[in-house]
């Protein structure tokens, strides 16, 4: 048996989940008199310093099937690769797994499959979720424009599909939409003063919670029949599809096969967030969308939505690993309807930060969290306009950037009321200044790494 060079280190910070013992000899499943090859099975064992009884740690390099039908493993373990027997049947592994193996004699016994680390799950998802991404804003407009339009089914075998007419959405679907609808925060219903209010301070907490960020978490506080009145996107969005595969009489098996639709501006830079002034318009347009193509989008709004819970939880899990990080991140996307009642997304970015204890111990605010705020919306007067807050109590700051030069004068002209309001609560007002055109923003590092390694 070939032993290869250096190979990885292989990690063991995780923890061993127990099956059932599984005998995988180092080669040594051949024909008793093939002595050479029991000794070479020794040798590398020897080599590789097991004593008997004794656990080591190796990952599955390869699954190799031979020519008798058998299977054979190629396993990474101490900077070596060792080929092992692993029965006649499919093992119940995958390249890349980590196993936790003992020697007996000249088998190893497979003593536990380690679980992959939280962090390198979240981001495989992630990574694989990025190219599907549909807009929000445009998904929500040619829904509620499928509110109106209806869909049309797919023709009968030997009908035109320039034929078939539209039919209305399910009954199941239209309730949904029409329960979302009437939960979205519109233009007027934040008015200048009304910030004070702790009425106010409860509506935001809820149409936060009902961006479909938190979908997975409302599962956990409310019975099955509770979600189906929830205004939560992503359930509303769930529901949606669940309608319109029972009107096809189709199973939810179908809906995994479906390609998602993308856009193209999310491809650019697909976790940068917020992404000031790049929104795309509503395109509803006149032609009446298919049910299948309206799967397909649905699809890739849902995937939008996840992309984002699973973008704050990857950020999340890298924290304390670069100086400066946040030590907590959410990322929120939340629609919203103009006067015309037309969708449109703000992208909302919220990071805590936590300052260092000073040496001399003495710090009264050494463990205050300084939390800034992150937000970008792109409006059809105003342009697109971005707001920079810092907060760590007392003390706030702002900073916001607008596009026109309209929108700037405006806003300069308000500043003065907002800095008495800010003064009004009490607290200590920084800088507070309106620029023209866009912040700059870096591209995320952890972009880059999920790009280079194809997490």
């Amino acid at each position: 048996m070939k032993l290869n060079g250096p190979q990885p280190p292989i990690s063991a910070s995780e923890t061993a989940r127990p099956q059932k013992d599984t005998g995988l000899s180092a080669n040594s499943k051949r024909p008793a008199g093939d002595s050479l090859q029991m000794l070479s099975a020794r040798q590398q064992l020897a080599e590789l310093k097991l004593a008997e009884r004794e656990s080591v740690l190796a990952r599955v390099a390869e699954i190799l099937r031979q020519k008798d039908g058998s299977y054979e493993l190629l396993l990474e373990l101490r900077g070596s690769n060792l080929k092992v027997a692993a029965g006649q049947q499919m093992p119940d592994l995958a390249t890349g797994d980590l196993l936790k193996l003992i020697r007996a004699g000249d088998s190893l016994q497979l003593a536990g499959k380690l679980l992959a680390s939280p962090e390198s799950a979240v981001a495989r998802a992630l990574a694989q979720r990025l190219p599907w991404q549909q807009n929000l804003q445009n998904g929500l407009a040619q829904l509620l424009n499928a509110l109106e339009t209806g869909l049309r089914p797919p023709p009968r075998p030997g009908q035109l599909p320039s034929s078939v007419l539209a039919l209305p959405l399910p009954t199941a679907a239209r309730d949904a939409l029409q329960n979302l609808i009437q939960h979205l925060p519109t233009a007027s219903a934040l008015e200048p003063g009304v910030g004070k209010s702790d009425i106010t301070a409860a509506r935001v907490q809820q149409w936060l919670s009902h961006s479909g960020t938190f979908a997975e978490a409302s599962l956990l506080q409310h019975k099955p029949a509770d979600l189906t009145r929830l205004p939560d996107l992503k359930h509303t969005l769930a529901r949606v599809v669940s309608a319109l595969l029972a009107s096809e009489n189709l199973g939810p098996e179908q809906f995994n096969r479906l390609t998602p639709l993308a856009s193209p501006d999310l491809m650019q830079a697909p976790l940068q967030f917020p992404r000031p002034g790049t929104q795309a318009s509503p395109q509803t347009g006149n032609e009446t969308s298919t049910v299948g193509q309206t799967l397909r989008l649905l699809a890739g709004m849902l995937n939008r939505i996840t992309v984002n819970q699973l973008h704050s939880q990857t950020l999340n899990a890298r924290t304390g690993a670069e100086p400066g990080a946040p030590v907590n991140t959410l990322l929120v996307e939340l629609p919203w309807l103009t006067p015309q009642n037309e969708p449109r997304t703000a992208q909302l970015r919220l990071e805590e930060y936590r300052q260092e204890q000073d040496k001399t111990g003495q710090a009264a605010r050494a463990n205050a969290s300084e939390w800034r705020l992150s937000l970008s919306m792109d409006l059809d007067e105003a342009g697109p306009i971005h707001f920079d807050v810092t907060f760590r109590h007392p003390s706030v700051s702002a900073l916001i950037w607008a596009d026109h030069q309209s929108t700037l004068r405006k806003v300069n002209e308000e500043l003065p009321l907002l800095r008495k309001s800010l003064q009004d609560l009490g607290l200590d007002i920084g800088e507070l200044d309106c620029r023209r055109g866009l912040p700059r923003q870096s591209e995320t590092r952890l972009e880059h790494r999920l790009v280079d390694t194809k997490a």
